[in-house]
């Protein structure tokens, strides 16, 4: 692990997949889903992190073990490739997680084989894809995960998720969403694994430009600073209103 003044080492690791396939995608993501996730994290992050990008496609699928060693936080985004991912890579995220490792699983990483091997559920869940409103409500104002973040934050258009969302108890519940078919989903939840911290955080599906949102920015910032742990947190950037919806 790195020394605790050292700055936080994020690897944001994608599929990268979407955006060469569809051009709606490719649109709100012209360099990759990854990239704009990691621009969001140096921004609200800052001096606290560094941050890498490399997707499924890349040598070793992305995470060879010289990367995984060199790394404190991982981000997960995967959807239409989960079956691709090679048992082996699952079995070395997890060992490293295990060990101490951070990892924040984003929107579809929810049905990721780390994921559902770290939960050890199916981690299945009801949803709808067409153009819902999600508002997502802090629960737990008091989570590092929350500071700084408005509630709701609103989200105008987002792909629905909804419960029974199959997965653990959370060890905190963070954010709860609601949409406009009246429906919740559980979509801040906290675990830890061993040495290890996890978040999944539910908005970001790739027809939207979900993570060009300020306020989702943040969380995922937050969430990357936090499960790197106790030893790797830094005091959060004071929110200051955007007017993104304006």
């Amino acid at each position: 692990m790195a020394d605790v003044a050292s700055p936080i080492r994020v690897t944001v690791w994608g599929e990268g997949r979407h955006e060469k396939r569809d051009a709606t995608v490719a649109a709100h993501y012209p360099d990759g889903m990854h990239a704009t996730i990691a621009a969001g994290i140096r921004e609200h992050a800052g001096a606290a992190v560094t941050v890498r990008c490399t997707t499924l496609d890349d040598p070793e699928q992305g995470l060879p073990d010289a990367v995984l060693a060199e790394t404190d936080v991982l981000t997960w985004w995967g959807h239409i490739a989960h079956d691709e991912v090679a048992d082996e890579l699952v079995d070395r995220v997890q060992q490293r997680v295990l060990a101490g490792m951070g990892l924040v699983v984003l929107h579809s990483g929810h049905w990721s084989k780390i994921f559902k091997r770290l939960m050890g559920t199916s981690c299945a869940l009801r949803w709808r894809n067409g153009d819902d409103r999600e508002l997502v409500w802090t629960v737990d104002p008091t989570h590092p995960v929350a500071a700084g973040v408005p509630s709701p934050i609103v989200i105008p258009a987002q792909e629905m998720y909804g419960e029974f969302f199959d997965i653990p108890a959370p060890d905190e519940l963070v954010f709860v969403s609601s949409f406009t078919g009246g429906e919740v989903f559980r979509s801040g939840c906290a675990f830890r694994r061993g040495r290890g911290r996890i978040f999944y955080f539910s908005p970001g599906d790739q027809d939207y430009p979900v993570y060009h949102h300020p306020d989702v920015r943040r969380v995922i910032a937050n969430a990357a600073v936090w499960v790197a742990g106790p030893a790797r947190e830094v005091t959060p950037i004071a929110y200051a209103p955007t007017g993104w919806f304006e």
